[in-house]
C-alpha cells in the first residue's frame, strides 16, 4: 500500500460473507458515529473486495455511504437486540449494480419479483453478487444479461464507478434484525444505443424481475430528490407526468401499462411492511449520476 492503512476492511466475493463482521457497519469504520459517509479507496484483490483509508495498487477512490437509519449503525445503541450466532457468522458480501444510461438519456430500472427473499417489489438497477475471480464490470454485465437478456458488446458502451452503498435487509430495525448485509458497488454504463434499440432485445427473467421501465431524466431527478427517513420530497422538478410507462411480466408474456409516478417517489416506511418504491441505494446512485452529468456538462 502507498501508506500505512489505519482502516482496512475486506468483503468476501462469491456470495458468502467475508471477515467484515455481519451487523457491524462498514461505513462506520471510516467515519465518526454521527456521520454516514466517507471517501475510501477500494478494489478487488484475490477474491476479496478491499476498502481502505489509503490508496493501494489498483484501487479506485469512491464515496461509501449508508442510510441514516442503517440497522448496523443503531444496533450498538440497543444491546437487547444482539444478533444471534447464526446471523453473526454470515459476514458481509460484495455486490454490483449497474445504471444503464441509453443514448437518449434514459435509465433502466427493474422491479424485483415478489417472490425474492430480500427487497421484493422494490425498483432497482440490475445487479447481484460478485463471484470469485470476477472483475466488477464483468459482474455488472453478467447480471444485466441474466436479469434482462441484454448483452452489451464491447465498443457499444463506456463505464465508470459511481459509488459504494452499505445495504442491509431488512433496511430498518423496526422491521426486524438484519438478515443480509452487502457492500454494493454502483457502476454507470453509458450505452451508444437508444432505449428503443435496447428494448427490442429485452428478455427479462421473471424469477428476478416483475416489471421494468426506461425512466426519463425529470422523473429520475425527482426520485433522487426524495429522502428516505424523512417526510420531505426534496427539491425535484415541480412538473412531472402523472404516470410512467412500464412493462410488466406475467407467466411468460409482457404488457405495457401505466404506473403512477408517485409510486417511484414513495419513501421507505419507518414501521410496518415495505411498499413499492425505489430503493434507498438506487436514490444514492442516481444522485451521483446527476452530479456526473453536471461535471460532464
Amino acid at each position: 500500500m502507498a501508506g500505512l492503512a489505519r482502516v482496512l476492511v475486506h468483503v468476501r466475493c462469491g456470495g458468502a460473507g467475508g471477515p467484515a463482521r455481519f451487523g457491524q457497519s462498514v461505513t462506520g469504520a471510516f467515519c465518526p458515529a454521527h456521520e454516514d459517509a466517507a471517501v475510501v479507496s477500494c478494489g478487488l484483490d484475490r477474491g476479496r473486495f478491499l476498502l481502505s483509508d489509503v490508496a493501494f495498487p489498483g484501487s479506485t477512490t469512491a464515496l461509501l455511504k449508508r442510510p441514516s437509519f442503517c440497522p448496523a449503525k443503531h444496533l450498538g445503541e440497543k444491546p437487547e437486540l444482539a444478533l444471534p450466532a447464526e446471523l453473526r457468522g454470515r459476514g458481509v458480501a460484495a455486490g454490483v449494480a449497474v445504471l444503464l444510461q441509453t443514448s437518449t438519456g434514459r435509465i433502466l430500472l427493474t422491479r424485483r419479483a415478489s417472490t425474492l427473499s430480500i427487497f421484493p417489489n422494490v425498483w432497482v438497477p440490475p445487479g447481484g453478487h460478485v463471484e470469485l475471480d470476477e472483475e466488477l464490470l464483468d459482474v455488472g454485465l453478467r447480471e444485466l444479461e441474466e436479469e434482462t437478456g441484454l448483452r452489451l458488446e464491447a465498443g457499444t458502451f463506456s463505464w465508470r464507478m459511481l459509488g459504494l452503498w452499505e445495504s442491509i435487509y431488512p433496511p430498518m430495525l423496526s422491521q426486524g434484525l438484519p438478515r443480509r448485509h452487502h457492500i454494493v458497488t454502483y457502476l454507470l454504463l453509458l450505452s451508444t444505443e437508444s432505449h428503443e434499440q435496447l428494448e427490442a432485445r429485452m428478455c427479462p427473467s421473471e424469477s428476478e424481475v416483475s416489471a421494468y421501465a426506461w425512466l426519463e431524466p425529470p422523473v429520475l431527478e425527482a426520485i433522487a430528490a426524495t429522502e428516505d427517513g424523512t417526510e420531505s420530497l426534496g427539491n425535484g422538478p415541480s412538473v412531472l407526468p402523472a404516470t410512467v410507462g412500464i412493462t410488466e411480466l406475467n407467466n411468460g408474456s409482457s404488457s405495457t401499462t401505466q404506473l403512477l409516478t408517485s409510486t417511484f417517489l414513495n419513501t421507505a416506511p419507518a414501521k410496518g411492511e415495505d411498499v413499492e418504491r425505489v430503493s434507498t441505494g438506487t436514490k444514492f446512485a442516481l444522485r451521483l449520476w446527476l452530479q456526473s452529468l453536471g461535471e460532464r456538462g
